[in-house]
C-alpha cells in the first residue's frame, strides 16, 4: 500500500469547466465583515445565440459593506447550452432559460469538491440567461422524388434552418398545394396526387416560404406483389417485406412510391400477446420487427394496387439467471470504474478507482472470482480516480485523475507486471489540467478526455516519459466530450451535444493516426445526453453499429441540483437509453433501434462481439444483460431480448441496499462489475430451462442481413 505524487489531497475546491491556467485568487475574504451576499450586474441576462456579455460582482457582508477583498467565480449550470468563464464572461449557444452561478468560496481550500456542481458551502446566488430561439431564415424541401404518379401518396421532409445557420427539427412547417385537383396534402407531411398535371407545393414557417413545382405522370402501376423473407419468427427478429409494383406489361416500375400499413391482433396461444395489442412497426422500406407475439398483417399500397402478407411471431426466449459468485465489498467511499485483465504471470487481476474520496486505484487478483483478494492499494493527488485502463500486454496501467491539490490533473502510469507491487512510472500534465474524467490505452498511446471538452493523445512507448502527440476537438460551441473508446485503430467519441463521432487514428483508412486524427463522420443525439461509446460489428446480421449510450438524472427533490448524491448518500435515479446508430456508412448513419429499461438510465456497458450480448451496468437498475443478435430495430428492450438482470443490494454498502452499478466486464465466463456503493461483483449466467441462447436463431437472421 503506498501513496506518491505529492500529499494527498486535504479539500480542493474543484469547479468543472475551468480554463486551463486560470486560477482564482487564494486569498480570503476581507476581514472587514463576514459575506452574507453577493450583488451581480446585471442581475440577468437576455443574449442572442452567439452573444456575449461580462458579469460584475461586488460580496457585502451582514451590514451592506462591499467587501474589498472577496472573490467571485463564475460557473455555468448547463455549459452545452450557455458558457461562462471564472471570471464571469457569459457567452449564450442555444436558446432556452438557463443559470450561471456567482459563487464567493469561504476558504478556497476547505469546500467539499463533487465533480458535478461547485460543492463549497460559500455564498452564491444566480443568474438567469434567457436565450430567445433565433428566427428562422429558410426552407428546403428535400427528398421530392424525380418521377410522380397520380394516385400515389408520399411523403415529405422539410428541412428548417435559424439566422445562425443551425437546423432547427422544431420549426413544424406547414405544407400547401396550389391546386387541389391535382393534389392534396394532410398540411404535415405528405402529399397524395390525383390526376396527372403540374402543381406547386409550398413549405411555410414563420415568414419563410419554399416552394417547388411537381409534374404528375400517368400512373403505370397495373398490380403489387409482397413478398416477405420469413413467415415465423420471434419477438426482435426483422422481417423484410419486398414489394414490386408492375405495369401492365409485366414490367417492374422501379420508382414506384410504396407505402406500408400494418395490422396486427392477438396470438391466442401465447398470453403474453393478450391485452398487450401485440405492437409491432414497419419502416418506409419494409422492415418490421414486433415487441409482442402475435399476427400481424402487412399492407401495401402503390396508387390503386393492394397487396397482403401475414406473419406470426412468438416469444423470443432468452431468458436465464444470474447467481452471485464473488464480492468484495467496498463500503467507507463510493467505487467508480474497473479494468479486468489476464496478467503476464497468466492469473487475473482487476483494478477501480475510487470517486470523491482520496484518490486510491484498488488492485485485486481475481483469478478464483469466488474469492476475489485486495491485492494492493496506489494512491495519487487527486480527490477522484474515475477511469482505469490496462494495456494489451498487461504491462502498464493507466489512472485518471480529479480535484488534485495543485489543480494539475492529468493522468497516471502505474507498472502493473506485478499488480502486487504496483509501481508508479510517471505522470503527465501538460496542458491537461482541468481534469481528465475518461481514458483508453492503444497500441502504445493512452486517449485522455480533458476538461469535457477535447481528447488529447499521449504517447507511452517509453511509460516512464509519457509525450503528447496529438489532440482531437470539436469547433461546436459549448462542446462536451464525456469519452473515447478506441479499436482497431479508429477512436469512437461520445460527446453530448455533438452526439457519436468516428475518428481515424490509424484503422480507418482515411489517412488518420495517433499523430493525425481524422474524423470520418458523426451522428447527432437529440438527447443530447450521449456519455458511453461502443463499436459493434454484428457478425449475423452483418452490419457494423456504433452505440451511444445516455446519462441523464432526474431531479431529485430530497438533493436538488445535485446528479449523484455521495455527499447527502441519498439514492439517485437514472434516465437516458442506449442507441443504436448503423455506421455501414460514415457518410450517412442512421438510428434504427434502442434499449431503454423504462424506469433507470444506463450508465457503462461492454458488448461482446463474439457471443452478441451487451452487458450494461444500469445504475439503480442494476446489471443487465441484452441479446443483440441478428438485426437491430426498434425497442430491444419490449421485444424481450433482456436475458437477464442483478439488483446489486448490500446492506453494508456506502448507502445501504441501494444498487447503484457503475460498469460491468465480461471475463472468462464470469461477468465483473463496479458498483458506486458496494464495490466489486462477480457473477455469472445460468440457462433457464427452455431458454435459446441468443446466437440460436442468429443464422436466420444471418442470411436476411448478408449483402443489405
Amino acid at each position: 500500500m503506498r501513496s506518491s505524487l505529492g500529499s494527498v489531497l486535504a479539500g480542493v475546491l474543484f469547479f468543472p469547466g475551468w480554463s486551463e491556467g486560470v486560477t482564482p485568487a487564494q486569498t480570503p475574504a476581507s476581514a472587514e465583515g463576514k459575506p452574507a451576499s453577493i450583488e451581480v450586474s446585471p442581475p440577468s441576462l437576455r443574449l442572442e445565440v452567439g452573444q456575449k456579455q461580462q458579469l460584475q460582482a461586488v460580496v457585502k457582508d451582514e451590514n451592506g459593506n462591499v467587501l474589498s477583498g472577496a472573490q467571485v467565480i463564475y460557473f455555468s449550470g448547463a455549459r452545452t447550452a450557455v458558457g461562462a468563464t471564472p471570471s464571469g464572461l457569459v457567452e449564450a449557444y442555444r436558446p432556452g432559460e438557463h443559470r450561471i452561478t456567482a459563487l464567493s468560496p469561504l476558504d478556497p481550500f476547505a469546500g467539499e469538491p463533487d465533480s458535478y456542481t461547485a460543492g463549497d458551502p460559500g455564498i452564491r446566488t444566480e443568474v438567469i440567461v434567457t436565450v430567445p430561439v433565433p428566427p428562422l431564415s429558410s426552407l428546403e424541401i428535400v427528398g421530392v422524388p424525380s418521377r410522380i404518379y397520380a394516385g400515389t401518396t408520399i411523403p415529405i421532409r422539410v428541412e428548417a434552418a435559424d439566422v445562425t445557420g443551425a437546423r432547427r427539427g422544431d420549426a413544424r412547417p406547414t405544407l400547401s398545394v396550389s391546386d387541389p385537383q391535382i393534389a392534396t396534402t394532410d398540411g404535415i407531411d405528405e402529399i397524395a396526387f390525383s390526376k396527372p398535371g403540374t402543381v406547386s407545393l409550398t413549405a411555410s414557417a414563420e415568414s419563410v416560404k419554399a416552394t417547388v413545382d411537381l409534374v404528375v405522370e400517368e400512373n403505370p402501376i397495373t398490380s403489387l406483389e409482397l413478398t416477405t423473407s420469413r413467415e415465423e419468427a420471434r419477438t426482435g427478429d426483422v422481417i423484410h417485406f419486398r414489394a414490386a409494383a408492375k405495369d401492365s406489361s409485366g414490367q417492374v416500375v422501379a420508382d414506384a412510391p410504396v407505402t406500408f400499413v400494418l395490422a396486427s391482433r392477438p396470438d391466442p396461444n401465447h398470453p403474453a400477446s393478450v391485452g398487450a395489442g401485440a405492437p409491432a412497426h414497419v419502416t418506409e422500406d419494409g422492415r418490421f420487427v414486433a415487441e409482442q407475439p402475435g399476427i400481424y398483417t402487412v399492407l401495401a399500397l402503390a396508387g390503386r394496387e393492394m397487396a397482403r402478407a401475414s406473419v406470426r411471431i412468438t416469444p423470443r426466449a432468452v431468458r436465464q439467471r444470474i447467481e452471485v459468485v464473488g464480492h468484495a465489498p467496498v463500503g467507507d467511499r463510493v467505487t467508480s470504474d474497473l479494468w479486468v485483465w489476464e496478467g503476464v504471470d497468466g492469473r487475473d487481476y482487476a483494478v477501480h478507482g475510487t470517486w470523491n474520496a482520496e484518490g486510491h486505484a484498488y488492485f485485486y487478483d481475481v483469478t478464483d472470482p469466488s474469492n476475489m483478494e485486495l491485492i494492493d492499494k496506489v494512491q495519487v493527488d487527486a480527490r477522484t480516480v474515475n477511469d482505469v485502463k490496462v494495456s494489451e500486454d498487461g504491462r502498464i496501467c493507466v489512472i485518471s485523475r480529479e480535484g488534485a491539490s495543485n489543480r494539475r490533473n492529468g493522468i497516471v502510469i502505474l507498472d502493473v507486471t506485478n499488480p502486487r507491487e504496483v509501481q508508479i512510472l510517471s505522470q503527465f500534465d501538460d496542458q491537461l489540467t482541468g481534469g481528465v474524467h475518461n481514458v483508453f490505452i492503444h497500441n502504445n498511446h493512452v486517449y485522455a478526455v480533458n476538461n469535457g471538452r477535447r481528447w488529447d493523445v499521449i504517447n507511452v512507448e517509453d511509460p516512464r516519459r509519457p509525450a503528447r502527440a496529438a489532440r482531437f476537438e470539436t469547433t461546436t460551441p459549448g462542446r462536451s466530450v464525456h469519452d473515447v473508446w478506441v479499436r482497431d485503430g479508429i477512436a469512437y467519441q461520445a460527446g453530448n451535444t455533438d452526439g457519436v463521432i468516428v475518428v481515424d487514428v490509424g484503422g480507418g483508412g482515411k489517412g488518420g493516426s495517433p499523430q493525425n486524427p481524422v474524423e470520418m463522420g458523426r451522428f447527432p443525439q437529440l438527447t443530447g445526453w450521449n456519455h458511453s461509446i461502443w463499436p459493434f460489428q454484428s457478425k449475423s446480421a452483418g452490419k457494423f453499429y456504433v452505440v451511444g449510450g445516455d446519462e441523464a438524472f432526474w431531479d431529485n427533490p430530497l438533493a436538488p441540483g445535485v446528479a449523484i448524491s455521495w455527499k447527502e448518500r441519498i439514492p439517485s435515479y437514472a434516465e437516458g437509453w442506449i442507441h443504436f446508430i448503423e455506421f455501414d456508412d460514415p457518410a450517412s448513419p442512421r438510428e434504427v433501434a434502442r434499449y431503454q429499461v423504462p424506469e433507470s438510465g444506463p450508465h457503462n456497458y461492454w458488448i461482446d462481439w463474439e457471443r452478441e450480448i451487451m452487458y450494461v451496468a444500469h445504475f439503480e437498475a442494476g446489471l443487465r444483460v441484452v441479446d443483440i443478435s441478428g438485426e437491430l430495430l426498434g425497442d430491444l428492450y419490449r421485444q424481450g431480448r433482456e436475458i437477464a438482470k442483478f439488483y446489486s443490494d448490500d446492506p453494508n454498502g456506502f448507502i445501504p441496499n441501494a444498487p447503484f452499478a457503475w460498469g460491468p466486464q465480461p471475463h472468462k465466463g464470469t461477468i465483473f462489475f463496479s458498483d458506486l456503493y458496494s464495490g466489486l461483483w462477480a457473477v455469472r449466467l445460468v440457462p433457464a430451462e427452455g431458454s435459446e441462447k441468443p446466437s440460436d436463431a442468429a443464422g436466420a437472421a444471418a442470411s436476411e442481413g448478408a449483402g443489405r
